[in-house]
């Protein structure tokens, strides 16, 4: 699994400008199955996002297509971890784990 931090590099002015087209991309990966959480950041990162399991190469493939990211607004710094427990609203990501 991922969490993916989002960082603005640009004024905030500047991101607001593209945030429609970045929500609309967050949505596309929920309605994908890829994204499980996301949400507004507190401290070191503006934005946060965990994915469900997968390559690694293809989780920087749909995070380089982030309209942020297309515009060069911001960046990502992104921790791997193996999810060893999870809360049983997590139970589809349980199995995924198991396998």
């Amino acid at each position: 699994m991922y969490i993916a931090l989002l960082t603005y590099t640009a004024p905030r002015n500047e991101v607001d400008y593209a945030l429609p087209e970045h929500a609309d991309w967050v949505r596309s990966h929920f309605s994908h199955g890829l994204f499980l959480v996301s949400g507004k950041g507190n401290g070191d990162a503006d934005q946060v996002i965990l994915t469900r399991p997968c390559l690694r190469g293809k989780l920087d493939a749909v995070l380089a297509t982030d309209p942020f990211i297309v515009q060069r607004l911001a960046r990502y710094t992104v921790i791997e971890f193996s999810a060893t427990r999870t809360a049983h609203e997590f139970h589809a990501i349980n199995e995924a784990l198991a396998s």
